[in-house]
């Protein structure tokens, strides 16, 4: 594999339409009050995309360096496992997208408050530079948080609350409390996401000390636990369609069709290398619901 092809390896791409199905629901709840500007939506989504491939970057980095990658991994060969990219390359790939991720804050921050909202302004610059902290800290550093079974909640926190509501409020400027019942839905699917890749990695992530939530709770209860996650974002997305009474909306439900499915394959499965291919079923269909989400809101 080329270098090239290694570099864009290491930025998974497959995981970028999961990163941006926030955005795109929180704009589909500003559109549905009236609010919509191409210029936030288009920044927001930069913004987002450049903390994900920084999150890969340095997940990649993180357990590199860590050892975490070696040969007892399921799934695709890592850049730095690889010895393709050393770490020193995958540093300074780090820092050039947390600037690119930085300057889109910026220029997002500014479009949507102007020189007005001050207040607003240092409010969402922090908050960029904590996701761009949460981004590096997952797996990098001695207390990383991603070895100590809290990357199910910052993922919780950022892919959904952050993403949904945080990208809602940039266009509206206000927050309305029915909000979070979306909110919580992306952010549970998401984690779903991740719980599933450590459902796979169970056994090499014990092995590498990295302590994952599946790893503290056990396979079994960890089946469980993503049960839980997928019905009850299911049962968000309802209830906020009911409280709107734009039952339009319920098509976007459709998505959760081959979720369900999917959970049927996790009740039977007894072999980690085939929750690999579920991983993509999983983020593609929240993609798919947060996609058909937006695409409604605009009838």
């Amino acid at each position: 594999m080329t270098k090239f092809k290694t570099w864009v390896s290491a930025a998974r791409l497959r995981t970028l339409p999961l990163s941006i199905a926030g955005i795109l629901v929180g704009t589909a709840l500003a559109r549905l009050e009236g609010h919509f500007s191409l210029s936030i939506f288009i920044l927001a989504l930069l913004t987002t995309l450049g903390l994900q491939v920084l999150s890969n970057f340095a997940n990649d980095y993180g357990d590199g360096v860590k050892g975490t990658d070696n040969e007892d991994r399921i799934g695709p060969m890592r850049a730095i496992q690889s010895g393709i990219i050393s770490h020193q390359e995958m540093k300074v790939g780090m820092i050039l997208v947390s600037a690119f991720s930085l300057v889109m804050a910026l220029l997002l921050i500014y479009t949507a408050f102007g020189s007005d909202k001050f207040l607003y302004s240092i409010l969402f610059f922090l908050l960029g530079l904590a996701s761009i902290a949460a981004a590096i800290k997952y797996t990098v550093g001695k207390s990383a948080y991603g070895y100590r079974g809290l990357g199910d909640v910052f993922v919780f926190i950022f892919f959904g609350l952050v993403g949904v509501l945080g990208s809602h409020f940039l266009y509206v400027h206000y927050f309305h409390f029915i909000n979070l019942l979306p909110a919580v839905s992306i952010g549970l699917l998401s984690t779903a996401v991740l719980n599933l890749n450590n459902m796979r990695d169970q056994e090499s992530d014990t092995k590498a000390q990295k302590n994952t939530l599946v790893v503290y709770m056990g396979a079994a209860k960890a089946k469980k636990y993503h049960y839980v996650l997928i019905i009850l974002a299911f049962l968000g997305l309802v209830l906020f369609i009911l409280h709107s009474k734009n039952y339009l909306l319920a098509v976007s439900l459709l998505g959760f069709i081959p979720l369900f499915i999917h959970l049927k394959t996790i009740a039977k499965n007894t072999s980690p290398v085939l929750l690999d291919p579920e991983l993509k079923k999983v983020a593609l269909s929240t993609f798919a619901i947060a996609l058909l989400f937006l695409v409604l809101s605009l009838l």
